[in-house]
């Protein structure tokens, strides 16, 4: 009992000589994050050996302790190293910055409406051509497109899939084709 309370008299004693040192505000985050510490250890009573320190612990932390200089941070007495504050605040500024850089937009970008009339000039001129073909003759204009994307497309102007496209007569391949090209926009003059 007697060593123990030289030994508390002894390391207080050292703590006081360390706290003149430290400004106001040092000492009120210092304390502030001492107590932080003892009552994340008090949830954790009874459980693992280890501290777990969940986000918002972490975030208090990183805000306490973090305006402190390096060295001061380095003297106190914290569950976990000085670079592992240094880290969670890293982390969170990641989190942060991806949080705000994130595309409001995800997934592919539309098809743009050139492309859209392109490709529903190529399938009205070739009513033999599916999805697949149109995607590889776009492919070989340089035209960068997912053959998905050629398929939504048709569906959604409700144009059939080739094999129900294809009631070529005589008639509708013997008319003339034009020798010029027209706007997609517009259509073809009648004969």
């Amino acid at each position: 009992m007697l060593f123990r309370l030289a030994y508390l008299t002894v390391t207080n004693t050292f703590a006081a000589l360390r706290l003149p040192p430290l400004g106001d505000r040092d000492k009120d985050a210092e304390i502030l994050a001492l107590r932080h510490q003892v009552t994340v250890l008090e949830r954790q009573l009874g459980a693992d050996t280890r501290v777990r320190f969940a986000a918002e612990d972490r975030a208090f932390l990183v805000a306490l302790l973090t305006s402190l200089p390096r060295e001061v941070l380095c003297r106190l007495r914290l569950l976990v190293r000085p670079d592992t504050i240094l880290r969670w605040r890293r982390d969170l500024l990641k989190q942060r910055h991806a949080h705000t850089c994130r595309n409001k937009w995800p997934g592919r970008p539309p098809a743009v409406r050139s492309i859209r009339a392109l490709i529903l000039r190529l399938v009205r001129e070739n009513p033999a051509w599916g999805y697949r073909r149109v995607h590889g003759e776009l492919a070989t204009l340089g035209i960068k497109l997912a053959p998905s994307t050629v398929w939504e497309i048709l569906k959604q102007e409700g144009v059939d899939p080739s094999p129900e496209r294809t009631s070529i007569t005589w008639a509708t391949s013997c008319a003339p084709k034009p020798t010029h090209c027209w706007p997609a926009t517009l259509s073809r003059p009648s004969p």
